[in-house]
Parts: C-alpha cells; sequence; structure tokens
C-alpha cells in the first residue's frame, strides 16, 4: 500500500469523529505483524458501505483515506437535505439515518473512556437524542471572502461568476476560501434572509473584504443570534475598522426588509485572527443583547458571551449536571467556565451558595445581569483567568471551600493549573459537562490519580447531524 492508491473497502464499523473503518490482512514482511488486521480509516464512509477510497495517509498500524465512489450503500444511507452537504464543513452525518448517528455517539464516547481513560467498569447511561435535527442553533457565524470556492455544478454551468466576493461558510481546512451559500438549515429561515440580504447590500456597494495577508479591507464576519423562546434576533457585523456611515445605512435598510431584527451590532475586529469577535463593539440599533430562556430562568446575550447553541437541548444538558450533582441546600458549588451564568443559575434553588469564575469580561457582565433578571441572591461571579491559578482570588476574598465543583470548560478543556486548583480544592463531587470528551478524559485521569473516582458519564445530543456531542461525568472522591 501507497499513498495515492485506490482501493475497494467493506466498512465495519464507526470511528470518532465520523470515519469508516475498514479492515484488511497486513501482508507486511513484518512477521509480528503479519496476516493481522490493519486498520483502514475511511472518510466519508459509514458501516455497511463499500466504497472506493483513495489512501491519504499511511502509518505503521493504520492509514487514512477518502471516500471516491460508493460501490454500494449502507442501508443506513439517507439523502441529504442540504444541497451543499459535502463541499461546507458543516453537517457531516447528514445523510446518516438519525437514529444510527445517536448509536454511533453513544458507542464512540465509551470507546474514548474505555481506550483514552482505561476506565472498564463504567456506568453509562443513555443518551439524550435533539428534540429537533433540523433550525436547531441559535447562532450562525459566516464569514466573508475575497475567495470564493465555486462547486462542480458552478464550474459546470458556464455561467460567469464573481470569485471575489463570498459570505458563507469555510471549506475544511482552507481558511482563505468561503462556499458563498444561500440557505443553511441549521438555524432559521429568517437567519438565511439576514444572509442574503447582507450579501446584496455590501456587494453592491463594492465594499472591501478582510484580508489577513494585506492586513485591511472592511468585512470579516456575520453573525446571527436568535432566541427560541422570545422574538429578539441580534445582527452582528464583525468588520476591521469603524464606519458609521455604513453600519447606520445598514442597519437601515435590513431592519425595512427584515423588522423580526431587534438589535445590530458591529463588532470591531483590529487584530489578524480570524475570530468572529471584536476587540470593542457598538450599538446601532436596539438593546445591543438579545433574552434566552433555559428551564425557568431568563438570560441575557450579548454578542460575545457564551451560551449552548442548542437552547431547547441545553435545558436537558443542565438537568443531567444537576441529576449527577445530587445537590441539597447546605452545598457550596463553584462553576468554572461560567460562561454568562447559565449552569450558576440553573442550579441556583438547589444550593446554599454558588461562586463562578469566568475569564470573558463580556460574559460576566452578562451574568450579573441575569442574576438581577432572576432575583437570584445566592450566586457571586468573579472574572478569572482560568489559565492560571485562581487560588490567589480564592485566598483574596476568603471564600469557602466546595463541596461540589462544576466544570464546563472549552473544547480544549483544562489547563493543568486549573486541575490542580481544583485538586487543591478537594470537593466531595466534581461534574465536567464538555464537548471534547477526548480532552475530558485526559483530565478525569488526572483527577483519579489525585483520589478521585468516575462513577458514571451520560451524553446529551446537542449538534444533529455532526461528530460532535456533549458528555456529562460525575467523579466521587475515595474515602
Amino acid at each position: 500500500m501507497k499513498k495515492g492508491d485506490i482501493m475497494e473497502l467493506d466498512i465495519e464499523s464507526y470511528a470518532f469523529e465520523g470515519k469508516g473503518i475498514a479492515k484488511i490482512v497486513n501482508n507486511s514482511s513484518d512477521t509480528e505483524n503479519k496476516n493481522s488486521k490493519f486498520v483502514i480509516f475511511v472518510n466519508g464512509a459509514y458501516p455497511g458501505d463499500k466504497v472506493k477510497a483513495q489512501v491519504t495517509k499511511i502509518k505503521k498500524s493504520y492509514a487514512e483515506s477518502k471516500t471516491i465512489e460508493i460501490i454500494d450503500p449502507s442501508k443506513f444511507r439517507v439523502k441529504a437535505k442540504c444541497k451543499y452537504f459535502g463541499i461546507c464543513g458543516g453537517c457531516k452525518q447528514q445523510d446518516l439515518d438519525y437514529n444510527i448517528q445517536i448509536e454511533y455517539k453513544q458507542k464512540q464516547v465509551e470507546e474514548i473512556f474505555i481506550r483514552m481513560g482505561g476506565f472498564t467498569n463504567l456506568a453509562v447511561e443513555s443518551i439524550i437524542p435533539s428534540k429537533i435535527n433540523f433550525f436547531y442553533r441559535n447562532k450562525m457565524e459566516f464569514s466573508f471572502a475575497e475567495k470564493r470556492w465555486l462547486t462542480l455544478d458552478e464550474i459546470n454551468s458556464g455561467n460567469e461568476i464573481d470569485r471575489n466576493f463570498a459570505l458563507g461558510l469555510h471549506i475544511p481546512n482552507l481558511f482563505d476560501k468561503v462556499l458563498d451559500i444561500d440557505e443553511c438549515f441549521l438555524q432559521s429561515e429568517v437567519s438565511n434572509k439576514i444572509l442574503n440580504f447582507t450579501r446584496k447590500f455590501f456587494k453592491s456597494k463594492s465594499v472591501s473584504i478582510y484580508s489577513s495577508k494585506t492586513n485591511s479591507g472592511y468585512l470579516r464576519n456575520l453573525v446571527i443570534k436568535q432566541s427560541n423562546h422570545t422574538n429578539d434576533l441580534m445582527v452582528n457585523l464583525v468588520t476591521f475598522y469603524e464606519d458609521d456611515k455604513m453600519m447606520e445605512e445598514y442597519s437601515s435598510e435590513i431592519i425595512k426588509v427584515i423588522p423580526q431584527i431587534t438589535t445590530v451590532i458591529n463588532n470591531i475586529n483590529l487584530r489578524k485572527a480570524l475570530v468572529a469577535f471584536g476587540d470593542y463593539e457598538k450599538i446601532i440599533f436596539g438593546s445591543g443583547y438579545i433574552t434566552e430562556s433555559i428551564g425557568k430562568y431568563k438570560f441575557r446575550v450579548s454578542a460575545n458571551s457564551f451560551f449552548q447553541t442548542n437552547t431547547l437541548q441545553a435545558d436537558l444538558l443542565y438537568q443531567t449536571a444537576l441529576d449527577f450533582a445530587g445537590l441539597n441546600n447546605d452545598d457550596i458549588v463553584y462553576d468554572l467556565y461560567s460562561g454568562a451564568g447559565t449552569i450558576s443559575i440553573f442550579i441556583s434553588d438547589f444550593a446554599k451558595k454558588v461562586f463562578a469564575f469566568e475569564a470573558v469580561e463580556s460574559a460576566v457582565k452578562d451574568a450579573e445581569e441575569n442574576i438581577l433578571l432572576n432575583k437570584i441572591n445566592n450566586v457571586q461571579f468573579y472574572i478569572s483567568d482560568l489559565y492560571k491559578s485562581f487560588f490567589p482570588l480564592i485566598e483574596d476574598k476568603k471564600l469557602p471551600h466546595p463541596d461540589i465543583v462544576i466544570l464546563d470548560p472549552p473544547r480544549s478543556g483544562m489547563h493543568n493549573n486549573t486541575v490542580d486548583d481544583v485538586i487543591k480544592l478537594n470537593p466531595k463531587k466534581i461534574v465536567y459537562v464538555s464537548c471534547n470528551a477526548a480532552t475530558q478524559v485526559r483530565d478525569i485521569k488526572l483527577f483519579c490519580k489525585a483520589g478521585y473516582r468516575l462513577i458514571k458519564i451520560k451524553s446529551v445530543d446537542m449538534f444533529p447531524h455532526t461528530h460532535h456531542i456533549e458528555n456529562v461525568a460525575l467523579l466521587e472522591k475515595s474515602v
């Protein structure tokens, strides 16, 4: 086998990150491995498929490949709803039956805990499927680009297409090229209207697009946030510099066409980093935030605050964390990576006091507003960089040590400094919420080395048609 070879493969099982697994007999000269099964990961293939795949990478114990033809499709395949499926980097499993998606997600989380963590006697509760499979996101980020990616249909159409202006989603692994899209089934129909109006408006005025190579240009990102439980709808245009006249005109025109919009914001990102938030923001129209509900609580969400992107499933995710915590009215709780305070407030009725720690200042401001909005008097928020030790803050404020710590870090997981701080705090329970089971297992192993036991896990599907999954784990201090 060598890179570039094309092989016919029968897909037997499924790996994390949405890759099919085929196994062939190893005919190498290595006596130890001769006639053993050699694993090939196949991108774009599902169990039950027979495919032609091209080898893209070869390692000692496995190879990677990509599907170039489906010879005999799996019975689990379905027709994808979106015309951009397979081109953009979004819904990579949209052509797989949703019930099978759920089954494999649960298996993949279990395998990560067994193989990476070595947890063999693990209580795994049944995964919670998503209530809806399309239009489930409350936030979408679209990118402007000077280089438009053309689909095969566009190339073969013979039509003249402007390749120098695109507003849509990035092509996987090509951060300078964007697929210009006119519809997406992740957020809502009205978000598609906002997307298409924005493209037409700025393109008609020949407004420049930011380039990291030249560090110039105006347009960077369009971010849409929408509430599922109220009528709030935010349009956030991320630009490289201020242009008040342009923003006022854009805001005035888009509100006329799409009156459902309740606030328009301009975030100014002065850096080369291709991120969809700014160094500062200007409110052009409305309040500058939206209001959303989880459970019986309301939350203010600003442009740059983190908020779970699937509101309906967030209720079930937080209820799972609350059930795992098993709080009583005497418990002191620390909530780390607290964002806009959603978990802290959600659990506040069941604890004596909740101390929450978050690095993003705008998120803490939202959290403090959310306390007032919900008339909560037993939650306190602190700005804290969780890549450094937050012990000095605890000592300075003379905060009581927690009985229970709840963790909800980003995909990269926890910094070792934060892990060490939690261990020093010596809580009787740790509830770890994660969108990345691999980094979650890595961190949990560190806790277990320090005397904690992993009791159980439960997954919640927040992201249908993707390989992403939220997972909740309960750890208890060994006696």
